[in-house]
This record gives C-alpha cells, sequence and structure tokens, in this order.
C-alpha cells in the first residue's frame, strides 16, 4: 500500500486520506461507499488522515487494503461512491500534502558509514570509534513539515543551505525495549525523507557542542506518500528494514548524487532498538536513515559549495517510493 494525504483545489482545506493505485489518488472515503454498493463489503467508519488511520491499528489497515484490493482492473476514474463522490483522481487534479501533517515526534539518526566518513574528512578527522558503537541520533522539528511540490522557505540565518537525500520509517506500533529482530513489526512504513540543512549555521553549533539545531530545525521533508512493507518485499535483504533500492537525488533535472539504502551501516531494527531503549515509542513517530553516501551538497563539494539558490527545485527519489520534490523559497529577510 501507499497511503497520502491530499486536497482537491475545490475543497483545500478538507484533507482526504487516500491510496495510490498505480498512477491514480483513490479517495478511500468514496471508495468505502463504492466498495458497499458495488461489492457489498461491509462500510466501517474511516479516519480523515493518515495520522489518524496509523493510530486505528492492524484491523482498520486491513479494512483500507481490502477497499483498496476490491478495485483492481477496473476503471478508477470512473467509479463513484455516495452522492456521486468521485473514487480516483489524476495525480494532476489533486494536490498531495505531507503524509503526516505533525509527527509525534522525529529522530534523524547518522547510520550511512561512507556519509560520516566524509563529513569527517571535511573537518580533517576520522571517524570516532564511539560512531561504531552505537547508532547515534538527534532529535529534529515535528512542526516545519513540508510535502511534495511545497515551497520550502530559504532560512534567513543562513547562505549555505544543502539537502540531503535519506529515508525514514513511520511507527505503527507502541513498543518499548525492541530487539533490533524484531523492529519490522513495529513499522507502519516507509517515506522519502529531505532533512534540510544550513550548513553555515549548522558548523557553528558543532563548533560549540551541541547540536545540530537551528542549523536543522527550519524545514523537513517527506513524502509523496508512505509505502508499507508489502510493496518493497522483493527488494527486502536479511537485515531488518533494509532493502536493496536505489537513492537519487537532482537539482534542477541534473542528477547530483546517487546511492542505495541497502549501504547503510546500521539498519532500521538497529535504530529502532536504539531508539526504544528505556523510552516508548509510539504510533507516528518518525525515525530517518541518516544521508545516503555522496546525498548532499556537503560531501560533494567537500564542505565549500555551491549551495542551493532560490528557485532551484530538488528532487529526491528512492526506488519504489516516488519522488520527493520541493522548490526553495526565497529569504525573509530578517536583518
Amino acid at each position: 500500500m501507499r497511503y497520502l494525504n491530499f486536497v482537491l483545489p475545490s475543497a483545500p482545506r478538507q484533507v482526504r486520506l487516500g491510496a495510490m493505485v498505480g498512477k491514480i489518488v483513490i479517495d478511500l472515503a468514496a471508495a468505502r461507499t463504492w466498495a458497499q454498493g458495488a461489492q457489498s463489503i461491509s462500510a466501517r467508519s474511516l479516519p480523515e488522515t493518515l495520522i489518524e488511520l496509523i493510530h486505528a491499528g492492524d484491523d482498520l489497515w486491513d479494512y483500507a487494503r481490502s477497499l483498496v484490493a476490491a478495485l483492481e482492473g477496473l476503471d478508477l476514474l470512473h467509479l463513484k461512491g455516495a452522492g456521486r463522490a468521485q473514487v480516483g483522481y489524476k495525480m494532476d487534479d489533486v494536490m498531495l500534502l505531507p503524509p503526516l501533517l505533525r509527527p509525534l515526534g522525529m529522530r534523524d539518526f547518522y547510520a550511512f558509514e561512507e556519509h560520516v566518513r566524509t563529513a569527517y574528512k571535511n573537518r580533517g578527522r576520522d571517524i570516532p570509534e564511539e560512531w561504531y558503537q552505537i547508532p547515534v541520533f538527534y532529535f529534529t522539528n515535528p512542526n516545519a513539515i513540508f510535502g511534495p511540490d511545497q515551497t520550502v522557505p530559504y532560512p534567513s540565518h543562513s547562505k549555505a543551505l544543502d539537502y540531503e537525500l535519506e529515508v525514514a520509517c513511520v511507527i505503527g506500533k507502541s513498543g518499548r525495549d525492541i530487539q533490533a529482530e524484531l523492529a519490522e513489526e513495529y513499522i507502519f512504513g516507509y517515506t522519502v525523507f529531505n532533512d534540510w540543512s544550513a550548513r553555515d549555521t549548522q558548523r557553528i553549533e558543532m563548533k560549540v557542542g551541541l547540536g545540530p539545531a537551528k542549523g536543522k530545525d527550519f524545514a523537513s521533508s517527506l513524502g509523496p506518500w508512505i509505502t508499507t512493507a508489502d510493496e518493497l518485499e522483493e527488494h527486502a535483504t536479511d537485515r531488518p528494514g533494509v532493502y536493496d533500492l536505489e537513492m537519487v537525488a537532482r537539482v534542477n533535472n541534473v542528477e547530483r548524487s546517487r546511492g542505495n539504502w541497502k549501504d547503510i551501516t546500521y539498519s532500521f531494527g538497529d535504530m529502532i532498538a536504539r531508539a526504544s531503549q528505556d523510552v516508548v515509542l509510539l504510533p507516528g513517530e518518525v525515525i530517518g536513515s541518516g544521508t545516503v553516501g555522496s546525498g548532499s551538497l556537503l560531501e560533494l563539494t567537500k564542505g565549500e559549495g555551491p549551495w542551493l539558490q532560490t528557485g532551484d527545485i530538488v528532487e529526491l527519489e528512492i526506488e519504489k517510493m516516488g519522488v520527493l520534490r520541493n522548490r526553495v523559497g526565497a529569504k525573509k529577510d530578517n536583518e
């Protein structure tokens, strides 16, 4: 399944819970009433947003899957639910929102060795031995979330804006002290993650020894949807929460970065085990992988730039998981 939040141009304030079937966006509320009439599938209440569906648990997830399964092989653009509500829409006819409008929490790890090695090399240092001992993360801002095709404002305190090509998992059920080999049972799905970074601000913060903070908290992009593990199973590896999938970043249609999820050093199993140690993870929390090797301008330019500019289009793509596209907006002058 590929779940998403969307709105129609005619009703931009009404968030709708959807699913992608091929290249068609399905309105699950309309599909529910269509399936009741056309397929005699018992109608059940569905939440309005994806975060509410995540909290609803396995039973309602199975129901949503049954609705999508009932649509297989049909002309999705011409199906109608109750009140002649349209079931399927072309992508160009809707606006996608972040799959999580406000995550309950966001941890971002430092899990790809190649990225870590390059980042330390730029500072004239080797990777510290401690990095190999435990997966390390920082908390970022769950209240500054952007979705596909939204404009991300250039942070006023920076002249060195960078993208970071990452994958993130979304927690689907509560757990504490989760074992790495059982972690996939707690994952609702995966999404493309852009951990936007103000490198000049971040550099100052890290010299102080506390951070990153303001160098990161102004924007995170998620999307275009959340992909569940069943969509990825043919690319699974023998490590929990690791898939053999290509990851690519483009700026203004020019490829800048390429890597593969399978090259990650710490699996999502490892990360979830660490994150849940002595604390409870809750449904709707996001755990980021950190940047794939070569997945940022920091690596590609040895930390010197050139950096992103106003008007640039940044596209992050993960095989089987879609393209997360954002435009860099203008800087707000706070000086």
